[in-house]
C-alpha cells in the first residue's frame, strides 16, 4: 500500500475503533484519530504476522480492515489504561 493508502486506512479503522470504544473522546481530532487508525493497523499487522495469522496486504481486503481495526482496538485501550480515570 502506497502512503496514501496507509492514511485513508489509517483515518477510516481510526474513526471505526473510537466507535467501538465507548467513553471520553480523547483530543486530537482528524488527525488523533488518524494516526491512532495507522499506528493500530501497523500493530495489528505485526502482532498478525509473528503469531501467523494473517498480514496487511491489500486496501480492499477484509483481513486487512480486521487486522487493522484490532490493532487500533488494542491501541485505544492501551492508552486509555495508561492515562488512567479521568479526574474531576
Amino acid at each position: 500500500m502506497g502512503i496514501l493508502g496507509w492514511i485513508v486506512l489509517g483515518a477510516c479503522v481510526g474513526a471505526i475503533a473510537r466507535a467501538l470504544i465507548p467513553g471520553r473522546t480523547e483530543p486530537g481530532g482528524c488527525i488523533g484519530t488518524t494516526a491512532i487508525g495507522v499506528l493500530g493497523a501497523l500493530i495489528g499487522g505485526f502482532i498478525a504476522s509473528a503469531l501467523d495469522i494473517g498480514e496487511i496486504e491489500d486496501f480492499f481486503d477484509l483481513g486487512t480492515w480486521l487486522i487493522a481495526i484490532g490493532g487500533s482496538v488494542l491501541l485505544l485501550l492501551v492508552m486509555r489504561a495508561i492515562a488512567g480515570a479521568p479526574r474531576g
